[in-house]
C-alpha cells in the first residue's frame, strides 16, 4: 500500500531536499519581493494598467525566449544552467532593494528590472522545472512536482504576511532586502546537488529544429495535446486575479498593504493544503477525475470572489481558489512529465512555462488590466472565470484526456 506521508521524497532522495529546502527558502524572498513590487506598482502610478504591465513585463521575455531556452535544457547541463540563473536574479534583486532604499525607484525602473528578472526567468524555468526528474527518478516526480508547489505555496503564506509586516515596520524597501538575502539558500543548496556526470545529446537539432520537433510532438500527442490546451486556458484567463489583487485588496475591500498580503497567504494556505493532499496520494496516481473536480471548483470561487465586498469572506473563497488552483495546476504539470520523454523533457517544460507564466502574465495580465480599467477589477475576474468554466465543460467531454476506445480517464 502507498505511503500517505507526502514528505517520504523527502527522505528517499538526498538531492531533493536539498533543493526544496533551499528553493522554499528562497521563495519567501520572491513572494515577498512580488507582494512589495505589485504594491509599490499601485503606490507609483495609482493605475491598475500599469500594475498589470509591470507583472507582463517580466513575463514578457518568457514568452520570447523560453522556447529556445527549452532547446538549451536539453542540450546543456542543466543544473549548471540553474545555479548560474540564481546567481543572476540575486543580482537583479539586489538591484530592485538599493533603487527603491534610495529613492531612486520609479515605474520606468521598475519596467526595466522587472523585464530583467523575466529574461532570466525564461532559461531558469524551463531548466529547473526538467531538472526535477534527475533529482527524484520517473517513478518519484508525481510526488516530487507535489511537495515542490507544497513548499511554492508554504513561501506564498510567509512571504506576503512577512512583507506586510516589513512594510508597516520599516517601509517598502526592506521589503525588497530580504530576496537577496533568500536567494543564498537555494544557491547553497544547488551547490550541495551531487548527480552522475552529465552527457551531452549526441544527436543535436538546430534550434528551430529543436521547437518544430517539440511542437509536432505536442500536436501529436493527444493527452498532451489536451493538456496544454487546458493549461493554456487556465493560465491566461486564471492566474490574472492575483495581479489584480492589489487593486481588488484597495478598492473592492478597503483594505491597506497588510490587508493584501493577508489576501494572498490565504491563497498560498489553500495552494499548501491542496499540494500536500496531492503529494500524498501520489503513489495511488490521482488522476483527471481529481483533475476535472479542480478545474471546475476554481473558477466556481473565483466568480463568487468577484462579488464579495467583504474582507472576512474574502480571505476563505481564496483559500479555496489556492486549493483547487494548484490542484489544476500540479495535476497538469504531473501528467505532463509523465508522459514526454526524456528528450523532449526540456523543451516541453519550456512550452509549460511559455503559457502558465509568459502568456498568463502577458496576455493574461494585459487583458485583466484593460478590463479592470474599463469595466472594473470585479468583472476582470468574473468575466475570466465564466470563460474557463464553460472551457472545462468542454474539455472534458472530448477524447485527448481518455484512453481510445475506453472512455477511462487518463491515470485514473
Amino acid at each position: 500500500m502507498a505511503s500517505l506521508n507526502p514528505f517520504t521524497v523527502l527522505h528517499r532522495h538526498r538531492n531533493f531536499r536539498l533543493f526544496w529546502i533551499g528553493q522554499t527558502v528562497s521563495l519567501v524572498g520572491s513572494w515577498m519581493q512580488n507582494m512589495a513590487q505589485g504594491w509599490l506598482a499601485l503606490d507609483l502610478t495609482d493605475n491598475a494598467f500599469l500594475v498589470g504591465l509591470v507583472v507582463a513585463a517580466g513575463s514578457l521575455p518568457i514568452v520570447l525566449f523560453s522556447l529556445h531556452a527549452g532547446v538549451l535544457a536539453d542540450r546543456y547541463e542543466r543544473l549548471r544552467l540553474v545555479k548560474i540563473c540564481q546567481w543572476l536574479l540575486l543580482f537583479d534583486a539586489a538591484l530592485l532593494f538599493w533603487f527603491t532604499l534610495t529613492g531612486y525607484i520609479s515605474i520606468a525602473w521598475l519596467l526595466v528590472l522587472a523585464t530583467a528578472s523575466g529574461v532570466i526567468s525564461a532559461v531558469e524555468i524551463p531548466a529547473r522545472q526538467s531538472l526535477m526528474v534527475e533529482l527524484v527518478g520517473r517513478e518519484d516526480l508525481p510526488q516530487a512536482i507535489a511537495l515542490n508547489s507544497s513548499g511554492f505555496n508554504l513561501a506564498r503564506i510567509v512571504g506576503p504576511a512577512l512583507g506586510a509586516l516589513i512594510i508597516a515596520k520599516f517601509g517598502m524597501a526592506w521589503a525588497f532586502g530580504v530576496r537577496p538575502v533568500s536567494s543564498l539558500a537555494v544557491i547553497a543548496g544547488l551547490a550541495m546537488i551531487r548527480l552522475p556526470p552529465w552527457r551531452p545529446s549526441v544527436h543535436l537539432l538546430r534550434p528551430l529544429e529543436g521547437i518544430r520537433e517539440s511542437i509536432d510532438y505536442m500536436r501529436g500527442t493527444p493527452v498532451v495535446a489536451a493538456l496544454m490546451k487546458l493549461v493554456t486556458v487556465y493560465a491566461i484567463l486564471g492566474t490574472p486575479y492575483l495581479v489584480l489583487m492589489p487593486v481588488f485588496a484597495r478598492d473592492r475591500l478597503g483594505l491597506d498593504a497588510s490587508g493584501y498580503g493577508l489576501l494572498l497567504a490565504a491563497v498560498g494556505i489553500g495552494g499548501l493544503v491542496g499540494a500536500l493532499a496531492l503529494a500524498a496520494q501520489a503513489g495511488r496516481q490521482p488522476g483527471t477525475r481529481t483533475l476535472v473536480i479542480g478545474s471546475y471548483a476554481f473558477p466556481a470561487v473565483l466568480i463568487v470572489l468577484s462579488a464579495v465586498t467583504h474582507a472576512g469572506l474574502a480571505y476563505v473563497l481564496l483559500f479555496f481558489a489556492g486549493v483547487a488552483m494548484i490542484v489544476n495546476g500540479a495535476l497538469s504539470n504531473s501528467m505532463l512529465q509523465h508522459s514526454v520523454p526524456d528528450a523532449l523533457r526540456g523543451r516541453v517544460m519550456a512550452a509549460y512555462s511559455f503559457v502558465v507564466v509568459g502568456l498568463a502574465q502577458t496576455v493574461g495580465a494585459f487583458l485583466a488590466g484593460i478590463l479592470a480599467r474599463v469595466l472594473g477589477v470585479q468583472w476582470a475576474i468574473a468575466l475570466g472565470a465564466v470563460v474557463m468554466l464553460g472551457y472545462a465543460l468542454y474539455a472534458f467531454r472530448q477524447p485527448g484526456l481518455k484512453h481510445p476506445g475506453t472512455g477511462e480517464t487518463v491515470f485514473s
